[in-house]
């Protein structure tokens, strides 16, 4: 069993002397929090990764995602609470002793060697028989396919071959943890998304053939983290936002950095104030109001009058030429991105833009009626989020 517990995890830098800064150097901004202990990179992190299971923390950089994952390898120093690795406590085991593997952003192969050396190399090192070490590095070659290139050099290889002889050197180990960090950052687009089928794939192999790895990713990229995760561990300023399944976290978001932070195109989000008209509830927009529905109205019933955030994604937001019978409100069309299959349509409502995700057939003949013109619009009060102007809590839920 190789499940991970983190419990009340803390890292904090010792203070160091500033450099002394260049004449006319801008001042470096940092997302970091400075304390009188140090700089605080994070805290208070509680995370139980069960055996076997795919686990992806993502954030922006700066929030203590890495630095999070080299605490689990042993690279960094717990500076409070307590890892726990198959239910041994791992604060001061040495890295050789976790048995875990770790996968790096540049790939970090030996040059020298072939790709097949390469690979054997952690098996070597552990004295493991030759015999085995052939079997399991063919093994691994053939599940990540690279069999054709295990007689080349890394620098005969493409990003995306050589991130997968790295992969292939730790998962030949057969390690209780398999640890990446930011593993495809380095690729081009096309490439990462080939990658990530891969990496997905050969998880589910492992899998089946009883050799499977407790999987911890590290990345910014959203699109990685919901396409590849068991579960999703969303990261700011050193602090847990919200560890779910990706769905919970596109469609029940327990916060507005989550609700913000993932989906592409982003939610939107803007500040309003509960209204009440006619016995009901109304979200304000502009100078006009959309009703809630009955179960929103309960859920955000105390809040009545006072100010909110409303949320809703590009998705749910649905236009008209004309007004709608049932509700809705208006603004004007300034600019639209052709996505191909889709539209994404961009309104001016009050002060702010609003956007729109329209499937081509039904977003062009709006389009071709040209630009900056009034439309109208309303959300799909069911998927519409509320959320709390001081605590950022999602009310909706």
């Amino acid at each position: 069993m190789a499940e991970v517990i983190l419990k009340n995890i803390k890292k904090v830098y010792p203070h160091q002397e500033p450099k002394k800064k260049k004449k006319g150097e801008a001042e470096k901004k940092t997302n970091l929090q400075i304390t009188d202990e140090g700089v605080l990179a994070v805290d208070n992190f509680n995370l139980e990764i069960k055996d076997k299971e795919f686990i992806v923390l993502v954030g922006p950089s700066g929030c203590g995602k890495s630095t999070t994952l080299r605490m689990v390898a042993g690279l960094e120093e717990i500076s409070g609470g307590e890892l726990y690795i198959g239910g041994q406590l791992m604060n001061d085991v040495a890295p050789k002793d976790r048995d875990i593997a770790m996968v790096f952003q540049n790939y970090a192969l030996y040059p020298h060697m072939t790709v097949r050396e390469n690979i054997a190399f952690p098996l070597k090192l552990r004295k493991v028989d030759k015999a085995e070490i052939d079997q399991r590095v063919n093994q691994a070659a053939e599940i990540l396919g690279i069999t054709e290139y295990l007689d080349r050099k890394p620098k005969a290889l493409s990003g995306g071959q050589r991130q997968r002889v790295a992969i292939g050197r730790a998962i030949v180990r057969e390690p209780k943890v398999l640890l990446m960090d930011e593993p495809l950052s380095n690729l081009d687009a096309k490439l990462r998304a080939s990658m990530r089928i891969r990496i997905s794939d050969l998880h589910k192999q492992l899998k089946k053939s009883g050799k499977p790895a407790t999987t911890v990713y590290v990345t910014h990229d959203q699109t990685e983290a919901m396409t590849m995760g068991d579960r999703i561990c969303v990261m700011k300023l050193g602090h847990i936002m919200q560890v779910d399944t990706p769905d919970n976290l596109y469609h029940k978001p327990k916060n507005m950095f989550v609700a913000g932070f993932i989906g592409a195109p982003e939610m939107n989000i803007r500040q309003s104030q509960l209204v009440e008209s006619a016995g009901k509830l109304h979200i304000a927009i502009g100078n006009e109001t959309m009703p809630l529905n009955a179960g929103m109205q309960e859920k955000v019933s105390a809040y009545a009058g006072q100010a909110i955030y409303y949320g809703v994604r590009p998705e749910f937001v649905s236009l008209s030429d004309a007004p709608f019978v049932d509700g809705g409100c208006s603004g004007e069309m300034v600019r639209v991105e052709n996505m191909g299959h889709e539209f994404f349509v961009y309104l001016k409502v009050a002060d702010y833009e609003l956007t729109a995700r329209i499937p081509s057939d039904e977003a062009k003949p709006m389009i071709d009626k040209g630009l900056h013109r009034k439309v109208y619009f309303k959300f799909d009060m069911n998927k519409c989020h509320i959320f709390d102007a001081k605590t950022e809590q999602n009310l909706s839920l």
